[in-house]
């Protein structure tokens, strides 16, 4: 017997649900967002029109009283994800939640244990899916580079600084970083520590300095993070919004370095250096959404099959007990 079509209800009408729709749309036949939520209901409007969605509502609480769901996915800011959660699963209502789970790691722990066993529920953290670093992954699962003695994660963008018209590029992208007391570790960084855990397993982080240098921000736009694996490896991220002659959108620099060989991500282009050689280049916006395609697929996958989710709320809880660690070592006060 075919199995019927996913009944899905968005929660949020933002910028960031663009993607969440065109990766819904990928999965015709199996899958249909048929409802969606948003206070700006002229914005929950606008994603309606825009994606062919039937229902549409001021209020989760509303859409999930008038429509019968399968599943929710959550695309709200991060204070509300704690609510939104605990109102679909009143319901038993499968969940996609946007990162991170929650806040601070105090809360998810808690909504965590709150929901164990009551639904099933995926984090949204799309960054691992990227096509770039899923090939990394099967490459060191190939032994391509041997033993893995370090790794460095770069990030440098001038999405902090002032442009032409005396804007800051990044939050004219995402204006909600101005008022964020945890930005870059936790909006930003959170993708690149759990990238990190995905590809080398295990990191637990010795140090971390966090710094503001934007004057319209609220919290931190610059890191300095060293961690370690379980057997002494070290791997360090740096990240800077604020450097000068770099592009004002984010490119990832990854350089993993093993007894065989090296691997190197620069933006879009990746090598394998040493006895087993690789290369691919990848097309930036296509690699961008078909994270969002390949996240949400997985998460349909998952509830056909039953298997459990590559970014389960408990894996989930890993990397956030990494991001708690880098404000608290840091000292950073928010």
């Amino acid at each position: 017997m075919t199995e019927k079509p996913l009944r899905v209800g968005l929660i949020g009408a933002g910028w960031v649900t663009a993607f969440h729709l065109k990766g819904w749309a990928c999965l015709k036949g199996r899958a249909e967002v048929v409802a969606i939520c948003d206070p700006k209901l002229a914005q929950a409007e606008k994603r309606a029109k825009e994606f062919g969605i039937a229902a549409i509502y001021a209020s989760a609480a509303e859409m999930l009283e008038q429509e019968a769901l399968d599943a929710v996915d959550i695309a709200v800011p991060r204070a509300a994800h704690v609510a939104m959660v605990e109102l679909a699963a009143d319901r038993g209502l499968a969940v996609l939640c946007q990162k991170p789970l929650a806040p601070t790691l105090a809360e998810a722990e808690k909504l965590v244990e709150a929901v164990s066993g009551k639904i099933r529920l995926m984090v949204h953290e799309n960054w691992r899916f990227r096509a770039y670093y899923r090939q990394i992954a099967a490459w060191l699962a190939e032994h391509r580079i041997g033993s893995v003695k370090a790794a460095r994660m770069n990030l440098v963008t001038s999405g902090m600084l002032q442009n032409s018209q005396g804007r800051f590029p990044a939050l004219e992208r995402q204006p909600f970083m101005r008022d964020e007391a945890r930005m870059l570790v936790a909006e930003i960084l959170i993708h690149h520590l759990d990238t990190l855990r995905m590809l080398l397993g295990p990191l637990q982080v010795k140090a971390a300095s966090l710094t503001r240098t934007c004057p319209d921000l609220i919290g931190e736009d610059g890191a300095v993070i060293q961690m370690h694996r379980p057997d002494g490896t070290a791997v360090s991220v740096f990240a800077s919004l604020g450097v000068h002659g770099t592009p004002p959108t984010l490119f990832d620099q990854l350089e993993i370095i093993g007894d065989l060989g090296s691997i190197r991500l620069d933006g879009n282009r990746l090598i394998c250096l040493g006895h087993m050689p690789g290369a691919n280049e990848y097309e930036v916006e296509a690699t961008y959404q078909g994270s969002y395609d390949h996240a949400i697929g997985h998460f349909v996958d998952c509830l056909s099959s039953g298997a459990a989710f590559a970014t389960s709320a408990e894996d989930n809880l890993e990397t956030l007990r990494l991001v708690e660690d880098c404000y608290r070592l840091s000292g950073w006060n928010a």
